[in-house]
């Protein structure tokens, strides 16, 4: 029972840390996850329930809503079905490689291995494995373009960038754009 509520009270702590640096420093200090590179950065502020299930590669990006799932429950219907079998809980690791940044709001499912250089698009439901140097978005996630496709579109972007406090160039490029379509 202690070790149940000691779990909680580190996934409380984890919740009310508003700054998503000082989270992942007490993320990484504490070793919530099975391993973490460096570079690491996790945005979202609710744990996933099996942590030491999920293993993060160097230089990974976790954006904020990002929900892992190990497990499913559906052991609980199956067992009450009446067949006279017993299911047991479903619970496999998902492996996250180098270099990966990962959109606000994807869902990641279990038994899952994301390779290294890889996007996963805001929205995305990863329901097979991303293989390196891959681009993926959807329901479920799919190959959109390659990881050196994008760093070709996000060079070319960088020219029409503008600083984070120049709101007015920021409209202006955005009003072009819209003008053109």
């Amino acid at each position: 029972m202690k070790s149940y509520i000691k779990k909680q009270l580190i996934r409380l702590r984890v919740y009310l840390i508003l700054d998503g640096v000082k989270r992942t420093k007490y993320i990484v200090k504490k070793k919530l996850f099975y391993s973490v590179g460096t570079n690491f950065f996790f945005q979202p502020r609710k744990l996933p329930s099996d942590p030491k299930l999920i293993k993060f590669g160097n230089n990974v990006t976790i954006a904020s809503d990002v929900t892992f799932i190990n497990h499913d429950l559906i052991y609980r219907t199956l067992n009450l079905l009446g067949n006279g079998k017993n299911y047991l809980y479903y619970s496999k690791p998902i492996e996250i490689g180098d270099n990966v940044f990962i959109g606000s709001n994807t869902t990641i499912l279990p038994n899952i291995k994301v390779g290294s250089n890889v996007v996963i698009a805001a929205g995305s439901i990863v329901t097979k494995d991303i293989e390196n140097n891959t681009v993926v978005a959807g329901n479920p996630a799919r190959k959109i373009c390659t990881f050196e496709e994008l760093l070709l579109k996000r060079e070319n972007a960088n020219l029409k960038l503008v600083a984070e406090e120049d709101i007015e160039g920021a409209w202006k490029i955005f009003n072009e754009e819209k003008n053109r379509s």
